[in-house]
């Protein structure tokens, strides 16, 4: 997978219960996956269709450092679908535990927001053909 961004825990990134607040979480993912999206498929004109199932396996807490990776899973006709991990990383030993994984799927549009079909190019550059 790829590292697509990393974002330190604040006090102003927490829920009630002194953990990383979960909506937070999704939005950073969202963000990361848009861009990914937007860089693989070769236009800024990428929206979020789908974001499947998202358990959260462990709480993050302030001071640590959330790295967001992503991976392709699957290119179609006019969608891009990647997979997401949010892992914890610890500063001092470089130990990561995955705090979420998801998968997020896009749709390639033009300037009206009709769905529209990524390039072969893209599929041939990433072996979804």
């Amino acid at each position: 997978m790829e590292l697509l961004n990393t974002h330190p825990v604040k006090k102003s990134d927490l829920g009630f219960h002194g953990n990383l607040f979960g909506g937070k979480l999704l939005a950073w993912l969202d963000a990361s996956a848009a861009a990914y999206a937007a860089q693989c498929c070769d236009t800024p004109r990428m929206v979020t269709v789908l974001i499947d199932k998202c358990e959260f396996k462990r709480p993050a807490k302030e001071g640590q450092m959330i790295k967001i990776y992503g991976a392709i899973k699957d290119i179609g006709r006019t969608s891009i679908k990647l997979k997401l991990e949010a892992r914890s990383h610890n500063v001092y030993d470089g130990r990561q535990s995955i705090i979420l994984s998801t998968f997020i799927t896009f749709v390639r549009i033009d300037e009206q927001g009709d769905s529209i079909p990524i390039s072969d190019k893209v599929k041939t550059k990433y072996n979804f053909n």
